[in-house]
């Protein structure tokens, strides 16, 4: 029935791009647009209270105001009678996650040129007071030389670094350590850490921390972070990365402070 409504406003799906716990993202391509769009589906009858209570209306208001040209933006939303919202988006060729997959790493010239397109959007989040909590490889998307900030699933109003969050949001991966030692913390700082652990994973082809073991993680991200002996780095990236990858949220920088950073 979904396809069906959509072809009727002008949507022909095409496939499945990918698959959640209680989502779907479809490729299609649109009549209105004149090129192919990415329409995200959400299913509030499957998916938790929780979620449909207190993060989807987050996500919705805060794609339905913010526009800059590093964070994916949003056509339309369309509200389905069986419960299920559509979100109508660009459509991106590609993720940072698999692109490292596929070249292995990034020069760090062109690491530089890239990252800096994701300070400016989160540059224009920060400054509206909006945090992202969730940023990783898979939620970068490339189009061209384009590069995209997306999914705001865990996304919030975040009025000035007074206002602390409580809930464990993103991957352990990209997690700082306050956040896996659950105390409340500043997720704007949270935003900081993720960024360093991209920024890592963009020039070395890998993660700087080992998840396997959440337990112990804090632990490890308090030492030096560790670089592949097979990677050589300019010594001004590797003191960026650190910079970024402070354990103390409190002497961790703000964006302005990363975008101002003498390495970018």
């Amino acid at each position: 029935m979904t396809n069906r409504v959509l072809s009727a406003l002008g949507y022909e799906v095409e496939r499945l791009l990918g698959e959640g716990a209680y989502s779907k993202v479809k490729l299609a391509s649109s009549q209105n647009h004149g090129h192919k769009v990415a329409i995200k589906i959400l299913d509030r009858r499957t998916a938790p209270r929780d979620f449909v209570q207190r993060f989807l209306p987050r996500e919705v208001d805060i794609l339905k105001t913010v526009k800059h040209e590093n964070i994916i933006r949003v056509y339309e939303f369309i509200e389905l009678c069986d419960r299920k919202l559509c979100i109508v988006m660009e459509c991106a060729e590609t993720d940072l996650l698999y692109k490292i997959q596929e070249v292995g790493r990034f020069p760090v010239d062109q690491s530089r040129a890239m990252f800096a397109k994701m300070v400016n959007a989160m540059s224009y989040l920060h400054q509206n007071n909006i945090v992202h909590r969730d940023l990783k490889c898979e939620n970068v998307l490339l189009m061209g030389n384009q590069v995209k900030i997306s999914d705001f699933g865990f996304a919030r109003i975040a009025m000035g670094s007074a206002e602390l969050s409580k809930t464990y949001c993103g991957s352990a991966a990209y997690a700082p350590p306050e956040v896996l030692r659950g105390i409340p913390y500043n997720p704007k700082k949270h935003d900081i850490w993720s960024m360093g652990v991209i920024l890592y994973a963009m020039v070395t082809g890998c993660l700087p921390y080992d998840d396997s073991n959440v337990a112990k993680l804090p632990k490890i991200q308090r030492r030096p972070v560790k670089y592949p002996e097979v990677v050589e780095l300019p010594e001004s990236c590797r003191a960026f990365i650190s910079f970024l990858l402070h354990f103390n949220p409190c002497t961790r920088p703000s964006i302005q402070e990363v975008a101002q950073h003498s390495w970018l």
